[in-house]
């Protein structure tokens, strides 16, 4: 066992042990996700076999239904999911480009993936913390194949442009020829910020990706939706990149709870947000951003070592089984911290009186230690 995996098992047992939880879900055990598949299984239903029938063809038909298109396949993973989804924009565009913000999951989270397996290249599409928009598209060095925009774009601050911005982006995209595709793995929660329902949003876009465990509760998993040849090559991309797994009926039972469950909640979570990061703003020297959050997530900076305010996190949570938040790291300005907050169930209990509470009580471990 690694340092590493001892210090995240210390703090999820912390963690679970709490009584309140400002920041986070509450993580789960694998009782807890156990009992979740025997309630959703049909008890007299068979599992999937490489892909079809069972929980997944379920998972599939209800993703399709809420976002408003004809089929979706599922994927284990969001990297696969997008990897098929930019070689598809590749092949029938005849352009290798893709093009891809900076901060963006594919250049940032995936090991390079869409270059060492897809033969593609990235041409960045913009420097600022946020998506491109019309004018940067239209201006690009090189024609794309496919231009991806993350909603949110998680690593500039789970930032989302206006609806009218995103429409004027993806019109640019298509006057240059490039589809257009959606890393939409928390576009469950966007929704409230782009005032559009979730098929009035995937419109917009050639092809979709979805998460079902970013903001559901998953265990893992996703879908990637487009038209019906999109579909029909995404199946047969998913098995060459070894994504046809005999069963997955685990992964899918827990995304049906996850969207029976836990989707209808998200706009509540995401309107508590900014109750939330108000108050958090009001601590001494914080920083929230973006304000008001555009999703149930956002980002929180202290003047304080992230070492020190992990630790008074822990201490608070283990000594009076309250979790204010963890996860902190230190920014490029000495002695400033930053982390990411996750609004979820848990926070509900806090109104702001109770989030300014918690939040100077956690400060004064900080400045005792």
């Amino acid at each position: 066992m690694t340092d590493g995996y001892a210090e995240r098992a210390r703090q999820i047992t912390a963690l679970r042990g709490c009584d309140r939880i400002l920041t986070r879900a509450r993580p789960t055990s694998v009782h807890d996700q156990l009992a979740v598949m025997r309630a959703t299984a049909d008890p007299d239903g068979l599992p999937d076999i490489y892909g079809e029938g069972g929980a997944v063809t379920a998972v599939e038909r209800r993703v399709a239904e809420l976002l408003g298109t004809a089929d979706a396949v599922f994927f284990p993973t969001g990297t696969m999911a997008q990897q098929v989804a930019m070689r598809y924009g590749a092949e029938v565009t005849g352009r290798s480009a893709v093009g891809l913000h900076p901060l963006s999951h594919p250049l940032v989270h995936e090991r390079d993936a869409y270059a060492v397996l897809g033969g593609l290249r990235a041409v960045l599409t913009t420097q600022m913390p946020r998506n491109p928009n019309a004018d940067e598209v239209a201006a690009l060095a090189e024609p794309v194949g496919t231009l991806l925009l993350e909603l949110p774009l998680r690593d500039a601050g789970f930032v989302l442009p206006s609806w009218d911005e995103l429409t004027a982006t993806v019109a640019s995209a298509r006057d240059t020829g490039a589809r257009v595709h959606a890393d939409g793995a928390r576009l469950w929660e966007s929704t409230t910020h782009l005032g559009r329902s979730l098929p009035e949003v995937v419109r917009l876009f050639d092809s979709v990706y979805v998460s079902f465990y970013k903001s559901l509760g998953g265990i893992s998993g996703a879908a990637l939706t487009g038209d019906e040849a999109l579909v029909r090559y995404a199946r047969a991309w998913r098995h060459r990149y070894g994504g046809q797994v005999f069963q997955q009926w685990p992964a899918a039972l827990c995304a049906l709870a996850g969207l029976a469950e836990e989707l209808p909640r998200l706009a509540g979570y995401v309107a508590h947000a900014r109750t939330v990061a108000a108050a958090l703003a009001e601590l001494p020297g914080a920083r929230v951003f973006p304000a008001p959050p555009h999703t149930h997530q956002f980002r929180l900076w202290l003047p304080h070592p992230a070492w020190l305010l992990d630790e008074a996190n822990l201490a608070l949570a283990e000594e009076e089984k309250v979790w204010f938040a963890g996860g902190w790291q230190d920014s490029e300005v000495p002695g400033l911290a930053m982390t990411e907050v996750t609004v979820a169930g848990p926070a509900l209990e806090f109104d702001a009186a109770a989030v300014a509470e918690l939040g100077e009580r956690f400060l004064r471990r900080v400045a005792a230690a």
